[in-house]
């Protein structure tokens, strides 16, 4: 049985009892992390942009676990040049892994990392589909509402969908909403917010406005939840 658990912000992992699967590692740093990044391990680490608050301890974890990350082709190879093992897609593109099948997706952001020399651009941001222990779970990545979003669900029925909440940088909770009913998932897991003042949101809110479209899954930041 698949296990998710939340370490808040947008960091997760995925794992099927055999391969752990972890999600864009903000934890040095991050206010609602419980635990440092010398606790956490993983087999793989998927990133869907560059900005801190995602790319956040993915080196220093990749290299302590020889996990290999999985990414965009430019910030894969950022990566690659810091020293971690990578395997760079690119919007569109799928490949079969050990786990299960990856798919990236496109996603409506930006993605750069702030360096000495001012911003360094790495790549198009995106989302990912991964098909683990015979479930379908999509990964919106940070992004806006966009239409394609009913084209992913009719061809992919993601049965879990992880999809941001805190607006200002991302979809807000109605947006979020609106991505529910296109992509028709049993479960719906809200991320990214309350990080920061300037994405304050009550999960709770996006669980009463989703009603029965589907099942609404709030965790606290070091919670599992059996999939």
């Amino acid at each position: 049985m698949a296990q998710f658990t939340f370490y808040g912000h947008s960091c997760f992992t995925l794992s099927d009892g055999i391969h752990t699967l972890l999600f864009d590692p903000f934890l040095t740093g991050n206010p609602q992390a419980q635990v440092p990044e010398s606790d956490v391990s993983a087999n793989y680490i998927l990133l869907w942009h560059g900005h801190q608050d995602h790319l956040g301890d993915a080196l220093p974890i990749a290299k302590r676990c020889g996990a290999t990350i999985i990414s965009t082709y430019e910030l894969a190879v950022y990566c690659e040049r810091r020293g971690a093992k990578i395997h760079g897609m690119g919007i569109g593109g799928s490949f079969k892994f050990p786990f299960g099948r990856v798919k990236v997706t496109r996603a409506f952001h930006s993605s750069s990392i702030m360096t000495p020399n001012g911003a360094e651009y790495l790549g198009n941001p995106c989302g990912f589909l991964v098909r683990l222990d015979e479930k379908t779970f999509y990964f919106t990545g940070d992004t806006g509402l966009f239409g394609d979003m009913a084209l992913i669900g009719q061809l992919y029925k993601p049965d879990v969908v992880i999809l941001p909440i805190g607006d200002n940088y991302t979809m807000g909770i109605d947006d979020a909403i609106e991505a529910i009913k296109m992509l028709k998932p049993k479960v719906a897991i809200p991320v990214h917010y309350n990080t920061f003042p300037v994405i304050m949101q009550d999960p709770y809110v996006f669980a009463k406005k989703l009603g029965r479209t589907a099942r609404a899954v709030i965790l606290k930041p070091g919670e599992t939840f059996p999939l």
